[in-house]
């Protein structure tokens, strides 16, 4: 058996860990801060039905590099929820303010 022979199922493998990364940062330089706070937006108007609308939603810079960009909608039953969003676009933790809000505070 010729000897590079043996050295071809370590060259798939750092070739297939290297698409994956390659497509990891692809996917990670495509996200935009209006792709996130559009997402989520949309996301509490379906979860809250017809009386929430988009406006209700405001988005701020996240407090630590854990968390991207937070995008905060107050219901219509006066709480004020937040979705904490990492920079790959995925929820990190849903979290409801226990104070109620009258409007978005900017």
């Amino acid at each position: 058996m010729p000897r590079w022979l043996w050295f071809a199922p370590f060259a798939c493998l750092v070739v297939a860990v290297g698409l994956l990364a390659y497509r990891q940062g692809l996917k990670l330089s495509l996200i935009t801060e209006t792709d996130v706070i559009e997402t989520y937006t949309a996301y509490y108007v379906r979860t809250y039905g017809a009386p929430a609308q988009a406006t209700d939603c405001t988005a701020r810079p996240g407090p630590g590099n854990a968390i991207w960009i937070v995008v905060s909608c107050v219901a219509p039953r006066g709480e004020r929820i937040d979705y904490p969003v990492d920079r790959f676009g995925r929820l990190m933790k849903l979290e409801t303010a226990p104070e109620a809000v009258d409007v978005p505070q900017t």
